[in-house]
């Protein structure tokens, strides 16, 4: 089974974002591709410790990667984020349908982080990230279609009250 190869994820010096980076995430779909080329799925787990009092939540995320959709081809990318034991999850998804005659995308996804999740206070926890792919040419069979993730920025909103920091709890 092909899997997507995770090259790295990072977490900044601030502790404010998180950086994953793919070398193999793509989905496809057109003539003579198989089927089983047409979704992919990677499930990523960090393991987070959140120091007594405070939490944290997933303030925006950006997407990094490629594209080239035929006409009526369309790709679609999605993500959602949960900390483990916690029911309340955020999505971030984009569609974008053909034609594309190829084409770098940066996608940018922000969430409100009283509708959205939050940690556990003071608890260490994983925090799960499962990014999807999918490329359908069903409004045109004979269509062809691509798209790759190269990296994903994960942005943590660290918040105090109404601040941009830790929200103490």
């Amino acid at each position: 089974m092909e899997r997507p190869a995770l090259t790295g994820d990072y977490l900044t010096a601030e502790r404010t974002a998180v950086t994953v980076t793919f070398s193999n995430f793509y989905a496809s779909a057109g003539p003579n591709i198989a089927i089983t080329q047409n979704r992919k799925n990677c499930e990523i787990t960090l393991t987070v410790h959140i120091p007594d009092g405070f939490s944290f939540g997933i303030a925006a995320v950006d997407y990094r990667g490629y594209y080239q959709l035929d006409d009526k081809v369309t790709a679609i990318q999605q993500a959602i984020y949960h900390f483990q034991g916690i029911l309340q999850q955020a999505t971030a998804h984009s569609t974008v349908t053909g034609p594309v005659s190829g084409n770098d995308y940066t996608y940018h996804d922000e969430f409100d982080l009283f509708a959205a999740t939050l940690s556990p206070c003071g608890a260490d926890t994983v925090l799960s990230i499962n990014s999807s792919l999918r490329v359908d040419n069903s409004a045109n069979r004979e269509g062809a279609g691509y798209i790759s993730t190269d990296s994903i920025d994960t942005h943590l909103d660290l918040k105090q009250t109404f601040a941009l920091t830790w929200f103490k709890c």
